[in-house]
């Protein structure tokens, strides 16, 4: 028997302002200062998709690699990628196998979504 699709609205959203920020860890490594809000769990990839990041200021995540790309509108405060400055309302393609460091002097709340699981990469 097919999975049938809800036709209920209500189970399709996410009310991010219920939810806890948590602790960026990723395979047993704590990001300090970056927290993190699933808005879309893939149950096929089991991980978020479409994500809410919060930093701190002063907070950063290390040189990596998007394989399928990224999608990022930053909701407030201002966050620097690689050495562009993007600031609350701006918005970012990265196409797929693009790479770049994320940091934040100020702090910022990010909108992501992230097709594909990033690869961390040593420099």
């Amino acid at each position: 028997m097919k999975n049938q699709m809800s036709t209920d609205i209500q189970d399709y959203i996410t009310r991010s302002s219920l939810a806890d920020w948590e602790p960026l860890i990723e395979q047993g490594t704590h990001y300090i200062g970056v927290f993190v809000k699933s808005l879309r769990f893939d149950q096929t990839q089991q991980r978020s998709t479409t994500i809410l990041l919060k930093f701190e200021p002063g907070s950063s995540y290390p040189y990596h690699n998007h394989p399928a790309g990224e999608e990022l509108f930053v909701l407030s405060g201002s966050v620097t990628i690689e050495t562009a400055l993007l600031q609350a309302g701006d918005y970012l393609y990265t196409p797929p196998s693009f790479k770049h460091e994320v940091s934040s002097v100020s702090g910022c709340n990010l909108l992501l979504v992230v097709p594909e699981e990033v690869e961390k990469i040593p420099r």
